[in-house]
């Protein structure tokens, strides 16, 4: 949001007022996206997104080249990476995915979502 001398305010919003839409991309299964910081609204340098993937859901298994900063929410599963070693992620543990390595998380609870935060430049939003 833009003041009337070009600054941006600061942004306050509940994760329960940001719309939450499916992932679209191939590979993707009970994924949800979303996006309660980026570029529109004046963020400089990140977009913050937040993942929920439903029980037995997950990412698409894929690349880029820019960088990951993940922040597991809640709930616990795996994340993969480029050689298919998978670690266990649990509500509390961070992850860096550096730039072109192939990832992907998996949630492997029964009943419960993993949510994480996913902080990524804000060009790649």
């Amino acid at each position: 949001m833009l003041r009337s001398d070009g600054g941006v305010y600061m942004k306050k919003i509940s994760l329960s007022d940001v719309e939450k839409k499916p992932v679209t991309m191939e590979g993707a299964r009970g994924a949800f996206k979303q996006v309660p910081i980026s570029k529109n609204d004046g963020s400089p340098i990140f977009s913050l997104r937040v993942f929920t993937l439903e029980a037995g859901g997950n990412t698409p298994y894929h690349q880029h080249p820019y960088e990951h900063l993940n922040y597991i929410i809640a709930g616990e599963g795996v994340v993969v990476d480029e050689r298919g070693n998978e670690s266990v992620v649990k509500e509390g543990d961070f992850v860096l995915v550096l730039p072109d390595e192939k990832h992907q998380y998996r949630n492997t609870a029964k009943d419960e979502s993993l949510i994480f935060i996913c902080g990524v430049p804000k060009e790649h939003e």
